[in-house]
């Protein structure tokens, strides 16, 4: 019997199975090439750029200390009368207090006067006599000297207020910031009475911590907002102390206003711009940390995830300035980076990949 057939028959049905099996194989390969899984993202470019470094403080709203003025006594007297009330708007001229004599130098003006009369009542019957001649030249000069020495005292007792109540007049539309002394109060020429300030020269007196204050220079702009209110001005910094207040543990900072902006006395908030930070500026949403609590972003280049460790230089609410070795050509993952791992496919929802956000 000849086998030959048979044999050939097997050995060709043992090939065609060989190739069909390998076939299948590299279906399933391309297959499972075809399917292999990738994350849906958001992607945006890549920039360079800066923001504004700021830092925020509060403090007061007050009348500026180099526009502010002490009226003192300028004689010896007694408050009769005041006028104003701390916190009170007065225009230029207008009255402030009443000053009267005390009552010694009340007294002593009436003598003084009394003198004079009696002066020149003395001249008067010198004069007389020395016409009769039962008077000298001489006693009619000294006379004379006496009326003289009582008018220069009289003069300089009005000049003190003796002779009548002064009334004290604002020397400029200002703010009464301060009444230091109360009616009949007896005060000794030089003391002060109550304190004025021109309400349009206004600051804000703030506060910084210490660790803060070195990047605070006098010139930085700044945006100034009364607490609890939307309305907004710009001002500058007029003085940045270079001690430490011991009562607040703060540094003092003052910021100038435009006039008539706010009231003194309100509490408000300034955010100074001390500078620009420059790096490549990111969505706050790009930032991620890993389990060492290290910052990174993800790129995509060509589709394929990568992970970057960044160093985070500024954040300013929904945009961060970053640094580190980022490929400037690659996209940046913002949607779907926390799924991303090293190696990973991506594929966007956006028909434009590289459009920006």
């Amino acid at each position: 019997m000849n086998r030959a057939p048979a044999i050939l028959t097997m050995a060709i049905t043992i090939v065609a199975t060989a190739l069909f099996a390998t076939s299948l194989q590299n279906a399933n390969a391309s297959s499972q090439s075809e399917h292999k899984p990738s994350v849906l993202v958001t992607l945006t470019k890549l920039h360079k750029g800066s923001l504004p470094r700021v830092v925020t403080v509060f403090g007061t709203i007050e009348t500026n200390a180099k526009t502010k003025q002490t009226v003192a006594a300028p004689v010896l007297g007694i408050v009769s009368a005041i006028y104003v009330k701390e916190g009170e708007e007065v225009a230029v001229d207008s009255p402030l207090m009443r000053l009267g004599p005390s009552p010694d130098t009340a007294a002593a003006y009436t003598k003084a006067h009394s003198a004079l009369h009696a002066a020149l009542e003395m001249v008067q019957r010198t004069r007389e006599l020395l016409n009769q001649h039962l008077a000298t030249q001489q006693q009619l000069t000294a006379a004379q000297n006496s009326v003289s020495d009582a008018k220069a005292t009289l003069t300089a007792l009005t000049a003190e207020g003796a002779g009548s109540p002064q009334t004290l007049r604002a020397p400029f539309q200002s703010v009464v910031t301060g009444v230091s002394i109360t009616p009949g109060a007896l005060v000794s020429k030089g003391t002060a009475l109550l304190s004025l300030a021109r309400q349009n020269d206004l600051i804000l007196h703030a506060g910084v911590v210490p660790g803060k204050a070195g990047e605070i220079h006098a010139g930085d702009l700044a945006t100034v907002s009364p607490l609890g209110e939307t309305t907004v001005v710009s001002g500058k910094v007029s003085l940045r102390s270079s001690m430490v207040d011991t009562k607040t543990g703060l540094v003092p900072i003052d910021i100038t206003l435009p006039a008539g902006s706010y009231l003194p006395g309100q509490a408000a908030e300034a955010r100074i711009v001390t500078g620009n930070i420059q790096g490549y500026v990111v969505p706050h949403e790009a930032i991620l940390v890993n389990d060492n609590g290290s910052p990174y972003v993800v790129q995509s280049p060509n589709m394929t995830a990568q992970k970057v460790p960044v160093k985070i230089l500024l954040s300013a609410g929904t945009k961060d300035v970053i640094s580190g070795p980022l490929n400037p050509e690659a996209p940046l993952v913002l949607a779907g980076n926390h799924q991303l791992d090293n190696g990973m496919k991506v594929r966007v929802a956006d028909p434009n990949p590289m459009g920006t956000r």
